[in-house]
């Protein structure tokens, strides 16, 4: 029995070791890396939302700030990730029997460059785009905005995460 124990011990640890360090969060971060900054995304969209790149800025930050144990720094940092919010738009999808909006679309695409300082094959350049569908009845305003941004940027930035870290 306590032949058993110290073998799973020891199947456990190497399982563990050959795969190298294990992400909750699928994670890959390369060895040496130990801080990341995030640059202002600008708004160059046709239609500017006031506070948007702020916005997005932050809930980037947060974002790879809950799922990794990289500290953010405000220049310097191993990680770069800057670009520009390059469309906001909003657009009707589906139409009723009197020609008028069933459905209306916000959709925002955000340019993305993403520079790793410790291993400069890791760089990407891409854009990345999410939508937000509302009734053609409501005006995006409000909490129902505030609704929108969120869902979009929860899925922009986990998208960015995949793609810059976790490798997907």
């Amino acid at each position: 029995m306590k032949k058993a124990s110290i073998l799973l011990i020891a199947f456990t640890a190497l399982a563990f070791h050959a795969c190298g360090i294990y992400s909750f969060t699928g994670a890959s971060i390369p060895p040496g890396v130990e801080t990341y900054q995030v640059n202002r995304f600008e708004n160059t969209s046709l239609l500017i939302e006031p506070g948007l790149e702020r916005d997005f800025k932050i809930a980037l930050e947060d974002l790879i700030q809950n799922q990794t144990n990289l500290n953010l720094v405000p220049s310097g940092g191993d990680l770069v990730y800057e670009g520009e919010i390059t469309e906001y738009r909003i657009s009707p999808t589906t139409a009723t029997s009197e020609n008028v909006a069933a459905q209306n679309r916000l959709t925002i695409t955000v340019k993305l460059r993403f520079f790793n300082r410790k291993k400069e094959d890791d760089d990407l350049d891409q854009s990345f785009s999410f939508f937000y569908d509302f009734p053609g009845s409501a005006q995006l305003l409000g909490s129902q905005k505030t609704t929108a941004h969120e869902e979009i940027f929860e899925r922009l930035t986990q998208d960015i995460f995949n793609a810059t870290l976790a490798k997907w």
